[in-house]
């Protein structure tokens, strides 16, 4: 380690799409260090998602960040993307008939907060060509979902938080956090960080950050996610159809820039890191994708994994520790991390402040409580 101290207000761990949003919006009013232990921010889960804006898909207080967070996807601030960080695609929602339970059960859900449309067998079929006959009896379509360009969301928020004044530092895993006086005093690889408030947004080793910090744990479970790339069916023409998923989360296809991806949607508790496609994942993707669509998968293009990390009630934990001073989680985001990020950070920036909640995520029916890492211990 470089002898090197750095005095900064707040130190943010984690330089994926929750630190660099977090920090990018906590610099306008405070100094802002931002360590990433990679070479580059965003090489983990950020940097391997395939991330949809999906209004219905969540919990409670995700969905109210995701719906609070559409103002700025749709008008990020002056020079933070060059093309629009959303581009339409609708969602269909497919079940058999042995999952129509489970199918209006959501669209109850999802009727009461976004518009969508029921679809039987004829009109799934007109939606989504691939569909194999028979294979599914109903579904739900969402028409108010986007595909969300995530490497331009995190690049503009990277940008925005080096304009603001913030210093990134890479290749800075933290080695060990400890209180001196009144401060926090972070040692990595790249030198001692002093700060008044740690933002521990570390992805999949946020609970393991905690504990370096003698926080309380929040049961964070890393989950791995596999998908790959493979060939469009010869003749295949609509590539603005649906991203189409199995009602019981089996499975999904989205058409992508001429290709398909597809995922087996699964979700295996592993320990955090650089995640790598099981093959047997590989295999049960295939055989899945092959039963519902008419694919036939003879080569794989490319293929990956990538973390997604929950806890319990699957609701992110944002707010501050209450066991160490000056510690604030910004940890379990899960699958809905991109497309709540805004919202999110703002949040977070917000209570990092002893702020209360900003308005327009109140206007959502948005409460702290779904977050706030006290629920974590009365669950326990």
């Amino acid at each position: 380690m470089t002898e090197q101290n750095t005095s900064v207000d707040v130190a943010v761990i984690g330089a994926g799409m929750a630190g660099a949003s977090v920090a990018a919006e906590i610099v306008v009013s405070a100094r802002v260090a931002l360590l990433e232990m990679e070479p580059q921010p965003g090489y983990h889960t950020t940097g391997r998602s395939a991330s949809v804006l999906a209004p219905s898909y969540g919990p409670i207080g995700v969905r109210a960040l995701t719906r609070a967070s559409r103002g700025f996807f749709d008008q990020p601030p002056e020079g933070f993307s060059s093309a629009p960080l959303l581009s339409p695609r609708q969602i269909l929602t497919i079940a058999r008939s042995d999952q129509m339970d489970a199918l209006e059960a959501l669209i109850e859900m999802a009727s009461a907060e976004t518009e969508v449309e029921r679809l039987d067998a004829s009109g799934l079929r007109n939606c989504q060509p691939l569909l194999r006959d028979g294979y599914a009896v109903a579904g739900m379509l969402n028409t108010d979902g986007q595909d969300i360009d995530v490497a331009a969301l995190h690049q503009g928020y990277l940008r925005l938080f080096k304009a603001r004044g913030g210093a990134l530092i890479t290749g800075a895993t933290v080695e060990k956090l400890s209180r001196e006086g009144d401060r926090w005093v972070v040692e990595t690889r790249k030198g001692r960080i002093i700060a008044d408030i740690v933002v521990n947004a570390a992805g999949a080793w946020a609970d393991q950050l905690g504990q370096l910090a003698g926080a309380e744990p929040i049961g964070l479970v890393p989950k791995r996610r596999t998908a790959m790339m493979i060939a469009e069916p010869a003749g295949f023409t609509r590539r603005d159809a649906p991203i189409t998923l199995d009602v019981g989360e089996q499975f999904y296809l989205k058409p992508d820039a001429g290709r398909l991806l597809v995922s087996p949607a699964d979700e295996t508790p592993t320990e955090p890191q650089d995640a790598q496609p099981d093959e047997m994942d590989v295999a049960l993707c295939a055989d899945r994708i092959m039963t519902a669509f008419a694919v036939d998968i003879r080569r794989i293009e490319n293929k990956w994994a990538g973390l997604r990390s929950f806890v319990a009630d699957k609701e992110p934990v944002i707010g501050y520790s209450g066991v160490v001073p000056g510690f604030f989680w910004m940890a379990g985001q899960g699958g809905y991390g991109i497309q709540s990020a805004p919202a999110a950070a703002r949040l977070a920036a917000a209570l990092v402040q002893g702020l209360p909640v900003p308005e327009h995520i109140q206007a959502e029916g948005f409460r702290a409580e779904y977050v706030a890492p006290a629920r974590m211990g009365r669950a326990a």
